[in-house]
């Protein structure tokens, strides 16, 4: 059957005994990819093959981290494009036992006679993975009787750029670094049509997306486009890199057939042909969260699940009444296969596959005997479907709620703490139930990332809410309490968002409450959420998706 057979059949057999509903069509743009992901097929001699490839220089960019005649500039250099180059994770130990050293031993008096790039460097490396540098480290490079930074360190444009990207790192009450990134951005702004070649791509790019706000596989694959000359430093890093991407994307490739055909089988496209139909970016976004090979089982069942949020969030969106959204979260809030009786009969399968696969998962876990994680994702699922249609409702009512009133709810729509709980599906024994315990505790870091999430779609997608009939966001919540502008209330909105990133950059800091491989997936969501909605809602809207989709899966990088 056609796409467009389906959706003359379903609007036909759904609306047949209520011709006079009026629905709350969105008109998503279709899909652009198709079936193209269905027909690929794993090559496992070639995967062998860049398996091999990758074990000499593994062995020598080891020998290069632990070596003692390696000097610390070199060393910290070295593990600064293993982090942007995305290789971290192979040499994990090895350069979290020399970073200790290295910061144990560390005088910020050497500082003072260090350029910028060198350190914005060393601060970049500390910072992301979990020590505490002092931002005094950038002192010397302001003017403190004029209360400004010198204009002469703009010259040094590589050190700018440094400077810059060191700025997304900071936390509360970091003054200097929340100057610097107004001084940087503004100097790096104005030089930008002055650059050539490498430079002049990095400036560009960091200006659209800084390094430590992007999507992290992405963000790797650029910085060996743009950063030619610090990748090939070292032969043995250029090679790892180019065949680990290659590595990566056969996997990735595969993962992403299973669930497209996971989606087709389950007839998506037949029984919500309403809902977004966005498998490639779904897996996408999931990807974000955690690339490392040992995660697929883990992308796998999240893709599953936030294709169920897509599909919900769309009936609520773009085609349920408000009586049948009641209905609908109603039996999602009993969970059992009878309350499927009281559902209109299009709802009925979408209904009883939510449930047929949580209960697979739970099956499956069990006999690891970690079925409380799935337990979790459930009643996550559950709030998420309750805060829907709370919103559902005061759009049926013309209500706008209070800022206060609309976060209550709009960080749960978020639908970050769902998939945060939902990645810990599949990352198996690290999910201990310590670390369980402090997920479902609602923490403040989880509530940092929900509030950028909701904030930056909203900012993002609220002039395209406004086409519809009753227009609900942050912006139109803030503007109604406190009686201020719409860019006013866009400006303020932005700072919360901003002073939300600053609170989750502080959560990553030694001593955390959490191992950084549990952390890990809340900040990559936050990055998700720049990503995504840098310009407008780039889910519905997918350009930005495509160019990711293109670039991960279907372009490889020439050995």
């Amino acid at each position: 059957m056609t796409t467009i057979e389906a959706k003359a059949t379903f609007n036909h057999e759904n609306t047949k005994t209520s011709t006079e509903l009026v629905r709350p069509l969105a008109n998503f743009p279709p899909s652009i990819w198709g079936d193209r992901f269905l027909s690929f097929s794993l090559n496992h001699s070639e995967l062998d093959a860049y398996i091999k490839a990758m074990e000499e220089p593994k062995e020598e960019i080891r020998r290069l981290i632990i070596h003692q005649t390696v000097d610390t500039n070199a060393k910290l250099s070295l593990i600064y494009s293993l982090y942007r180059l995305g290789l971290t994770y192979l040499f994990a130990e090895e350069i979290d036992s020399q970073l200790d050293k290295i910061f144990n031993e560390l005088d910020l008096k050497d500082y003072n006679e260090t350029d910028m790039y060198t350190v914005s460097i060393h601060f970049q490396v500390f910072r992301s993975h979990g020590y505490k540098l002092s931002c005094d480290v950038f002192n010397k490079f302001k003017d403190w009787d004029l209360g400004a930074f010198k204009e002469d360190i703009a010259t040094d444009v590589r050190g700018l750029l440094g400077f810059y990207e060191s700025t997304h790192m900071r936390t509360r009450s970091e003054n200097i670094l929340d100057e610097a990134f107004k001084f940087t951005k503004a100097k790096l702004n104005s030089l930008e049509s002055t650059l050539k070649g490498n430079l002049s791509r990095q400036v560009k790019h960091a200006l659209v997306r800084p390094f430590h706000c992007g999507m992290p596989m992405v963000e790797a694959r650029l910085y060996l486009l743009n950063y030619e000359e610090e990748c090939s430093k070292y032969d043995s890093l250029l090679k790892l890199a180019k065949v680990h991407f290659n590595y990566l994307q056969l996997l990735q490739k595969e993962e992403l057939r299973i669930v497209s055909e996971w989606w087709k089988d389950m007839n998506f496209q037949g029984i919500t042909p309403y809902a977004r139909d966005r498998v490639p970016e779904l897996y996408l976004w999931v990807l974000g969260l955690f690339f490392e090979p040992y995660y697929s089982q883990a992308r796998i069942i999240t893709t599953k699940i936030i294709q169920f949020v897509c599909v919900l969030d769309d009936t609520c969106d773009a085609y349920s009444t408000i009586e049948e959204f009641r209905l609908l979260t109603h039996a999602i809030n009993r969970w059992e296969i009878s309350a499927m009786e009281q559902l209109p009969e299009y709802m009925k399968p979408l209904y009883k596959i939510i449930l047929e696969e949580y209960a697979r998962l739970e099956e499956q876990l069990a006999k690891e005997g970690r079925e409380d994680v799935v337990y979790t994702s459930k009643q996550a699922f559950q709030e998420l479907a309750r805060a829907y249609l709370e919103e559902a409702e005061w759009r049926h009512m013309g209500e706008v709620p209070s800022f206060e009133d609309y976060m209550k709810v709009g960080l749960t729509t978020s639908t970050h703490d769902l998939l945060s709980k939902s990645a810990l599906i599949g990352m198996g024994n690290i999910v201990t139930e310590q670390a369980l315990a402090w997920y479902k505790s609602h923490p403040n870091l989880i509530i940092a990332l929900e509030i950028i999430g909701r904030l930056k779609d909203d900012v993002a997608s609220f002039k395209f809410e406004r086409e519809r009939p009753t227009s609900l966001t942050s912006i139109d919540a803030y503007t109604k309490s406190f009686g201020v502008s719409e860019d006013v209330a866009v400006d303020q909105v932005k700072k919360i968002a901003e002073d939300a990133w600053k609170d989750i950059n502080n959560g990553c800091l030694k001593p955390r409450e959490l191992s950084m491989d549990l952390l890990a997936p809340i900040v990559n969501l936050a990055r998700l959420s720049d990503v995504a909605y840098v310009k407008n809602d780039g889910f519905t809207f997918p350009q930005i998706f495509k160019d990711y989709i293109t670039l991960l899966f279907l372009t490889s990088v020439p050995i």
